[in-house]
């Protein structure tokens, strides 16, 4: 389980941090940055790794929670960490959006609920086939 949660922590790093360099890279054209800059820059590809490649991932396949504890931890980290990352890379951008909080929150646990039922439907019927198909390898 560690294993697979620090290849997926590196995995998702890696190329997080070279889509944030594509974005800047496309909107920041002939600008120049700071050195200090660039720990923002690895400081979102953290957060993004840690959420992605290692709480989604640890929460979904490795931890055994109700699946509303699990959909609460995701809605709430998912925004706590994007606001973050917002903000390391913008403080005047997060101040812009920060009215909106409560309606992030909200589309956050309504998003998360359908992806988990829509997630779980497909993995039912996934694991079904795999179930029906060894029964017919028996026989």
């Amino acid at each position: 389980m560690i294993k697979n949660l620090k290849q997926s922590f590196f995995q998702v790093f890696a190329v997080s941090s070279v889509w944030i360099t594509l974005l800047l890279s496309i909107f920041f054209n002939g600008q120049t940055i700071a050195l200090h800059y660039l720990w923002n820059l690895i400081g979102i590809s953290t957060i993004i790794a840690l959420l992605f490649g290692v709480v989604y991932s640890g929460l979904w396949n490795y931890l055994t929670f109700r699946p509303v504890t699990n959909i609460l931890i995701t809605s709430f980290l998912n925004i706590a960490g994007g606001l973050t990352a917002v903000w390391l890379f913008s403080a005047q951008m997060f101040a812009f959006i920060a009215p909106w909080i409560p309606g992030m929150l909200i589309l956050s646990l309504i998003l998360h609920t359908i992806a988990f039922y829509v997630y779980a439907r497909f993995d039912a019927k996934k694991k079904a086939s795999q179930l029906n198909g060894l029964l017919k390898n028996q026989q």
